[in-house]
């Protein structure tokens, strides 16, 4: 999995900051392994403009075989707290999606079918 740092100027980049965000994204995601190309994580913090749910922001775009893109988005007091925001976030959608889509490849195999049929068959018994 390729994971790659995208801040805007307002953003002090350190290699602390590329090692915190590539160990946070690299252990929220391992079991997803191959699925899982590359994700890009866009960090920014919005010193002028005022919101309620804190001024840093963390974008992440996750890019999966086989799926469309998956974006989350994460806003916090510090930027620490918005990586680890969007990553939970990002995790849970993926397991969404790649559970959707097992799900869909079972259906279409028939072993959904198969397996709903032998629960029948017992019930009648």
């Amino acid at each position: 999995m390729q994971i790659q740092i995208n801040t805007d100027k307002t953003v002090d980049r350190q290699a602390g900051l590329d090692d915190h965000v590539q160990s946070v994204v690299s252990n929220a995601l391992h079991r997803f392994g191959e699925q899982v190309t590359r994700v890009e994580v866009h960090l920014s913090d919005n010193l002028g403009q005022k919101s309620a749910d804190g001024d840093n922001r963390c974008l992440m775009e996750a890019r999966l075989t086989g799926l469309q893109p998956i974006a989350v988005s994460d806003h916090a007091a510090t930027l620490h707290q918005a990586i680890s925001g969007a990553t939970e976030k990002l995790k849970r959608a993926i397991e969404t999606a790649v559970g959707k889509l097992n799900a869909h490849k079972r259906h279409a195999d028939g072993t959904g079918a198969v397996s709903a049929a032998l629960v029948a068959d017992a019930e009648e018994e």
